[in-house]
């Protein structure tokens, strides 16, 4: 069977790659290299996968590897609110038009995996279920939800809204809270939290890897729904994250309770619904949080973020 994934040369994608080699599934990733040329280097030996480097809004090319496709996996897109902010025109061709167009030329026997975010749901005193209204608070959050609803709306979908991910990919990302804190730590020592009493959920990268996995291979059960995607046990506020973080490296942590945060997302998320399909998270935040120090000990530089 084969494999499309756009904006395969990514965070996520990079990553994903390797688990869907290994189950024996050929993969074609699908980027224009926009931050890392070299994020998929090491896949460049095996006979299963392949590489096409052009912009995802190039409907001719996209379409030959659309038309091929067993599965496809649209990843591609512009991420966080200060990069949307800044290309406004490029996050909604890239976010919502071209996925609105992947949704309408899919042929019916096409499975499709959508990874949405779970910061369409805003700010919420209640546990965001997936029955849960959304609020998106940015220009990201909201062209992510347009493109969710556009493939909700085809058969053999499925989508996810993931939780904030953390943990070390080839192509690395450290404007993420988890990386970024854990960055900020090991360099300076101090962290300086900015509404600290904001709730996040979170989940490893490595778990995000697995739960597309887990759907492939039960389908039939999971088709035609959207499930969150997160670790319900890491449920937390940056104080929280801040002192779990302390507990693996010298730390001095100083609230800043007269500033804000622009990003304003605040809610607890159950990610019940997947589970009970029978998927676990596997990794905790220790796990990421001593995999993050080992990885930036090996690279010193900042890496990339999307800034």
């Amino acid at each position: 069977m084969n494999i499309l994934i756009t904006g395969g040369a990514g965070y996520i994608g990079s990553e994903l790659t390797d688990y869907l080699l290994k189950d024996g599934y050929e993969v074609t990733c699908y980027d224009n290299l926009m931050y890392d040329a070299t994020s998929l280097l090491r896949y460049a030996g095996h006979p299963n996968f392949n590489f096409v480097k052009a912009d995802v809004r190039n409907k001719e090319i996209l379409g030959k590897h659309l038309e091929k496709a067993d599965i496809i996996i649209p990843l591609a897109a512009l991420v966080g609110f200060p990069l949307c902010e800044r290309d406004r025109r490029g996050a909604h061709e890239i976010n919502y038009e071209i996925n609105q167009w992947i949704a309408d030329n899919k042929r019916v026997e096409q499975k499709v995996i959508y990874p949405c975010t779970n910061s369409g749901y805003g700010t919420s005193e209640e546990i965001c279920t997936e029955e849960s209204p959304l609020f998106p608070v940015s220009l990201y959050g909201i062209t992510k939800v347009e493109a969710e609803k556009a493939y909700q709306q085809v058969e053999n979908h499925v989508t996810f809204r993931l939780a904030t991910v953390y943990g070390p990919s080839s192509r690395m990302r450290t404007d993420l809270l988890v990386n970024n804190f854990v960055l900020k730590a090991l360099r300076d020592r101090v962290l300086v939290l900015y509404e600290c009493e904001f709730m996040r959920n979170y989940v490893h990268i490595h778990d995000i890897c697995r739960a597309f996995k887990f759907v492939i291979d039960n389908w039939e059960d999971c088709k035609n729904e959207t499930y969150n995607v997160g670790n319900d046990s890491l449920n937390m506020n940056k104080l929280e994250l801040a002192r779990k973080i302390k507990e693996h490296m010298p730390l001095e942590i100083i609230k800043a309770e007269f500033t804000k945060d622009p990003d304003v997302r605040d809610y607890e998320v159950s990610s019940q619904k997947i589970y009970k399909k029978g998927f676990s998270c596997k990794y905790d935040l220790d796990d990421g949080i001593l995999q993050l120090i080992k990885a930036y000990t090996i690279i010193e530089s900042p890496w990339y973020a999307n800034y």
